[in-house]
């Protein structure tokens, strides 16, 4: 058998195989599939029987797929080399940026760490300690809120992931992702100035389908961890050709509460295909869903959270009174 783990901020996984080629392989590149486009960084450790959780892979012949989920232990059984070679997104794969490891690591640093996971982007202001949370699925606008806001001089704090916990009555708030999957469209007609030399030369046909990993870590913040800072919570959506700018404040902690919960439920509770046929259930359950309503309920009345909002815009006006 190989072997190897990694470590994903507080979360550490050992990875079993019976084939070498299932090992994930490092170091990572910045490329759209990469768990890089999730996590800031994933650090490679010596597997032992007292981490967090084992993955278990084991190639065998025949087409036959057998997965079982036992919280510390997982293990896929089947044609996975044969998989991995004629899927037909690697994002969706055991290492990919949207497959299971991604997921496992948000359910361990929630069932072992008490570390819960905004599907977000993150903006800081220096001057003011200002944390502006862009939380939302594909397609709402955190691109757009991100990118702008770089360019109005924020720091990048995190582009997809953003982290926190409680210590005592203090909110810590992790650094997430540096890199961001951007299509060339959004890059080539909203934000030039984005947009690397490299990649000036896609054709308009691909603008709109083609993706580029944008590493961003030259915009990031100083300081990794942030201690309370004064946060500013925002669900977009920003449409093209839309005009003004919508700000519904969320009043009621109990709706707060619950759009907070939703989001932090996403990527842990949603069901995913890997390599097109393999079917991975949501990996919440009931305790561990009971206990983050709980801390999202705390994270909405917390006097830190200064404002919860939803915001509907256009690319250009989406951080109009924001900053006010």
């Amino acid at each position: 058998m190989y072997k190897t783990g990694i470590q994903i901020l507080k979360a550490r996984v050992g990875i079993l195989a019976n084939r070498k080629e299932l090992l994930p392989e490092f170091p990572l590149h910045i490329e759209v599939k990469s768990l890089l486009t999730d996590f800031k960084e994933i650090i490679k450790i010596n597997y032992a029987h007292n981490l967090d959780g084992h993955i278990l892979l084991e190639n065998t012949e025949g087409d036959e797929i057998f997965y079982e989920f036992l919280d510390e232990k997982v293990i896929f059984r089947g044609p996975l080399l044969r998989l991995h070679e004629q899927a037909s997104d690697l994002r969706y794969s055991f290492w990919g940026n949207q497959g299971f490891l991604y997921r496992y690591v948000q359910f361990l640093l929630e069932k072992k760490h008490r570390i819960y996971n905004f599907h977000a982007c993150g903006l800081y202001d220096e001057k003011k300690d200002y944390l502006y949370i862009i939380a939302g699925g594909a397609g709402s606008g955190k691109t757009v809120f991100l990118l702008s806001g770089l360019a109005a001089g924020l720091k990048l704090f995190s582009s997809e992931t953003v982290h926190f916990c409680f210590e005592g009555e203090r909110i810590l708030w992790f650094m997430g992702s540096l890199v961001d999957n951007i299509r060339v469209g959004t890059l080539r007609h909203n934000f030039p100035q984005f947009l690397p030399k490299a990649d000036c030369k896609i054709s308009e046909a691909e603008e709109w389908q083609k993706k580029i990993a944008l590493d961003l870590s030259l915009y990031k913040n100083k300081n990794e961890i942030l201690s309370n800072p004064r946060v500013i919570l925002i669900f977009p959506r920003i449409e093209e050709g839309r005009k003004g700018f919508h700000l519904n404040l969320i009043r009621d902690k109990r709706k707060g509460a619950k759009a907070i919960f939703d989001n932090l439920s996403q990527k842990i509770a949603e069901t995913v295909v890997l390599y097109d046929q393999m079917i991975v259930p949501g990996l919440d359950n009931v305790e561990l869903a009971q206990t983050r309503l709980k801390f999202a309920y705390k994270l909405a009345e917390h006097s830190s959270v200064i404002q919860i909002a939803s915001v509907l815009s256009n690319p250009y006006e989406c951080w109009r009174n924001l900053r006010d």
